[in-house]
């Protein structure tokens, strides 16, 4: 069982990385020609801030796509990959931290999200989005911020009268879910920004969910009030005690009609488990159990215990110095609850089984594709990282994410993946460059459709990709605030590489690194999806009439 760890021998928060890196610069280094200084991994947090004046948008556009069997009908050409097949339907503001001032003013949270936001345009650095997370039926979308910051999406019913607007998404509820902390013991800064959502299977009226920062990992509940109890005997109406000799009469309370009020309290605060960053959170399919893994540990805790979590994983060398590689990414199986896999900064992806052993450091199965030699260059290692790691709706693949590419393994084929799609890769030429402004340690996000046929994962100039499984076909699309206006429909971007530029192209040259989508999901059984760019959200529906 898992004590809360020592202080550790990495004298920073970014020790790790540094060991990490210094390994592997001086392992990559070609003998005759002079390398870059070994550098520091740079944090996902660590990213360009907005400019003033920009406003936080929300793009929402919703609406049906399943088959008639009510499964999740496969994209195809016509429906997803082809010219004009994404729409925007409306739009909205995200809260900022100055909204939340206006919020707590007023009791009709919703009221005051959707009359404040309207006007209101300033943004920070502190609203730059950094998760996004559909629940398990799709009625809920929750995003996270650097702000620490938790806004929960609702879909509106839908109206016979206001066809257009079904299904539209609006603020639900926004609180703060984490704070910024200091540990004194090593004189580190903690950062509120939430790294992870996780939402729990709804069992009651009530919504429960996951967030976590670098260090602590929080279980809210989320649900509504519209009544309240009056005519206590004790308490006059405005709360204050009754001198019980005054009480004559004995009244029964009862339950009022109030203003719809959706509160968020913590239940559980699991701590001081972690000596690294979070950088992943997975419920269990058990739904009594999660995991959380940093950099060099995975942990498993159950819900009702917050003291106490079991060491699962423990890849932490005896000296610091032997380091060679860090776990970026874990989940587990989503009908299997022993079953589990991470990733590791080598391109490696382990499955472990619970059953084996109670600490998995022997793996069950290990998926590495052999490396052409031809193609290995100084980036090799830092390319092949993989930053984002998902099991299949199905459970049978495995979908990672690494800095150029998307692969798909099959559980029963460990020695190479089965599919694999470029996403950028008229940027390897760029690798220098982007290593040089850090763009090369970005973590994309990468996430399947809801009948696993269809793949999507972002990238830069604000651009996302996704890849249709059956057909092989591939479309690049724009997540822009120039295409703003209501069911605006998305056309396809092309990028050149060289020769004469099309009209409808963009030169490769043109990007703009600093727009990027690094946080995308995908509704669960309809074909709506967010895409997270920088601090503005987009939501957009496939075009079915």
């Amino acid at each position: 069982m898992h004590q809360p760890p020592p202080a550790s021998s990495c004298s920073s928060s970014g020790s790790c990385e540094r060991a990490r890196v210094g390994v592997r610069v001086s392992a990559l280094a070609p003998a005759a020609a002079p390398c870059p200084a070994p550098r520091r991994l740079p944090s996902p947090r660590q990213l360009e801030p907005p400019s003033r004046g920009t406003s936080t948008l929300i793009r929402a556009g919703l609406g049906p796509w399943c088959s008639p069997t009510g499964s999740p009908a496969p994209l195809s050409c016509e429906t997803g990959c082809g010219e004009g097949s994404w729409i925007l339907v409306c739009r909205l503001l995200v809260p900022t931290q100055v909204s939340l001032l206006s919020m707590e003013e007023d009791i009709d949270t919703r009221k005051i999200n959707n009359s404040f936001l309207r006007d209101h345009s300033y943004a920070t650095e502190a609203d730059i989005i950094s998760t996004v997370e559909f629940n398990h039926t799709g009625e809920l979308l929750a995003t996270g911020d650097k702000g620490g910051r938790v806004v929960i999406f609702q879909r509106e019913q839908e109206s016979k009268n206001q066809v257009h607007r079904r299904g539209e998404y609006n603020v639900y509820s926004t609180f703060q879910s984490h704070e910024p902390e200091f540990d004194y013991l090593k004189s580190l800064e903690i950062e509120e920004k939430i790294n992870k959502i996780r939402w729990l299977p709804q069992q009651n009226a009530a919504y429960f969910l996951l967030s976590t920062n670098d260090k602590t990992v929080k279980l809210w509940k989320v649900s509504e009030r519209d009544k309240r109890p009056e005519g206590y005997n004790l308490k006059d109406e405005e709360g204050r005690l009754r001198d019980p000799a005054t009480i004559t009469t004995l009244r029964v309370p009862v339950l009022r009609p109030m203003d719809l009020m959706v509160e968020a309290t913590p239940r559980r605060v699991f701590a001081n488990a972690h000596t690294y960053h979070i950088n992943s959170i997975s419920v269990n399919s058990d739904y009594e159990t999660y995991m959380s893994a940093d950099d060099l540990r995975i942990n498993l805790w159950n819900f009702e215990i917050t003291n106490q979590s079991f060491n699962i994983v423990d890849i932490k060398p005896a000296n610091m110095e032997e380091l060679t590689e860090v776990i970026t990414a874990a989940e587990f199986h989503p009908h299997h609850c022993n079953t589990f896999v991470y990733s590791s900064s080598k391109g490696t992806i382990r499955l472990c089984d619970m059953r084996a052993s109670a600490l998995c450091d022997r793996h069950t199965k290990f998926f590495e594709e052999p490396e052409d030699p031809s193609n290995r260059s100084f980036f090799s290692e830092i390319i092949s990282s993989i930053s984002d790691v998902k099991f299949s709706h199905s459970g049978r693949y495995i979908m990672t994410r690494d800095y150029l590419t998307v692969k798909v393994w099959d559980l029963n084929m460990e020695n190479r993946p089965i599919e694999t799609y470029q996403v950028h890769d008229y940027l390897r030429s760029k690798l220098c460059s982007l290593y040089e402004n850090d763009c090369i340690f970005d973590k994309f996000e990468c996430v399947w459709n809801g009948s696993d046929s269809v793949i999507m994962t972002g990238s830069y100039n604000n651009f996302f990709r996704m890849f249709d499984r059956n057909t092989k076909r591939d479309v690049t699309l724009e997540a822009s605030r120039e295409n703003s206006k209501p069911r605006a429909i998305l056309k396809p971007r092309k990028v050149c590489v060289g020769g004469k530029r099309r009209k409808d192209e963009i030169s490769v040259d043109s990007l703009d690194f600093s727009k990027k989508i690094l946080h995308t999901a995908w509704h669960p059984s309809e074909n709506i999806i967010a895409v997270a760019a920088t601090n503005n959200l987009y939501i957009f529906q496939d075009k079915v009439n």
